[in-house]
């Protein structure tokens, strides 16, 4: 009960990873804040993990309230795998939300494992929250997870305004789709970031005038989702300066990419690869780094922040808004070294300092959770169907 005698509103959060756990930080922590709120995290997939570090653990010693700790996460390098995971996060969640029914389930993102709570809150009648909606990535699976989420979603939250359009136009009522920004942009608000001794003490490395910093993940609508893994690999190897590698997704082909990594790393110095950096850590390393290399979605959402020049390599990340920091590679070496060379022309990064990020304004928490607090109960799971645009209307007297 709040203080006025009414009962709080129930509000679930599910969290499967490193990644969307970092976007999720400040929301949780507002949640977790207001009077009227009962909160619980339901943490599930690459967070149980000792592969991917565990992560489980930066959310309890965040303090907040872990409600249910689904394992769920095939041990695994294929795409049956991913599927499978799917399976067994269903049984999971089904007994976790079942035993506490939340007024509203709160998703992020684009991840196959959020297939599985969509799903079983769809069956138990319980309204879901998206943040994230309306966004392309078209050489990923993720893309068709993202719009799926959608339509079974009652609140939208999108990052930019292109992105609401997207999803009002894809039938959902206007009234439900808010424009709040990207949640991660907020700890670059809010959080105080580590300062470059800090971060080498937290790295456990001495940073180096150039650095490289290496997000690549597998792309997910290949058979073969390391297809374009050569040429990044051929191409870092002429690069001067530091390598720091994130770890990538528990996607199908992760395993073969972390080997290839640890190999790199065995046989280049300035290479060294870490499983998991805290959010902070990681924010902070982008601010010290010279250029970004990869395919990841930090690369579009956040780096443009720090006016850090991100060469954006192949197909995962196609049709994604981006800005003026982002310069596309094809998947070849020739390609990908002429666009490194480009970011780190004299004067480059310095143009972009007077760039906004389009993904928002550090002030995204604050409009989810009055959304998420404020919105009537009563009928959310109604949606009404849209009318049809004229120019798509059967012309009359046709069936």
């Amino acid at each position: 009960m709040n203080a006025s005698g009414s009962p709080k509103r129930r509000i679930g959060v599910i969290t499967t990873s490193r990644a969307d756990y970092s976007h999720l930080y400040w929301p949780l922590r507002e949640l977790s804040a207001h009077p009227d709120v009962d909160l619980a995290v339901f943490a599930l997939g690459a967070h149980l993990s000792p592969e991917f570090g565990s992560t489980l653990k930066e959310i309890e010693r965040d303090g907040f309230p872990i409600q249910a700790r689904i394992e769920c996460l095939l041990s695994s390098d294929t795409d049956t795998g991913m599927a499978k995971t799917i399976g067994v996060a269903i049984l999971g969640l089904a007994d976790a939300l079942t035993t506490w029914r939340p007024d509203i389930l709160l998703l992020i993102a684009d991840r196959y494992e959020m297939l599985a709570p969509a799903s079983v809150a769809l069956t138990l009648r319980i309204p879901v929250a998206h943040i994230e909606g309306g966004e392309i990535s078209e050489g990923a699976i993720d893309d068709a997870v993202r719009n799926a989420l959608t339509k079974l979603a009652h609140l939208h939250f999108t990052s930019t305004e292109t992105a609401r359009a997207r999803v009002i136009a894809m039938g959902e009522e206007p009234w439900r789709v808010h424009r709040a920004g990207a949640p991660s942009l907020d700890h670059l608000r809010r959080s105080t970031l580590l300062t470059r001794g800090e971060l080498e003490a937290e790295l456990g490395v001495s940073l180096a005038n150039e650095i490289a910093v290496v997000a690549y993940h597998p792309v997910t609508i290949f058979k073969d989702t390391t297809a374009e893994a050569e040429a990044v690999f051929a191409a870092l190897a002429e690069v001067q300066g530091q390598i720091l590698f994130c770890y990538p997704n528990a996607d199908a082909g992760s395993y073969a990419l972390m080997a290839r990594i640890r190999s790199f790393c065995a046989e280049h110095a300035e290479a060294h690869l870490f499983v998991n950096l805290p959010s902070i850590t990681y924010w902070s390393l982008l601010r010290e780094a010279s250029v970004m290399i990869g395919n990841s979605s930090s690369g579009i959402m956040e780096a443009a922040s720090f006016a850090l020049p991100v060469v954006n390599v192949g197909m995962r990340q196609q049709g994604r808004e981006r800005g003026v920091n982002i310069l596309d590679a094809e998947a070849t070496v020739e390609s990908i070294c002429a666009q490194l060379q480009k970011a780190g022309e004299a004067g480059f990064r310095e143009r972009l300092r007077s760039e906004k990020n389009i993904y928002g304004d550090g002030h995204a928490a604050e409009r989810i959770v009055e959304v998420l607090t404020s919105t009537p109960l009563e009928g959310l799971l109604h949606k009404r169907a849209q009318a049809l645009p004229a120019e798509l209307r059967p012309a009359e007297g046709l069936c």
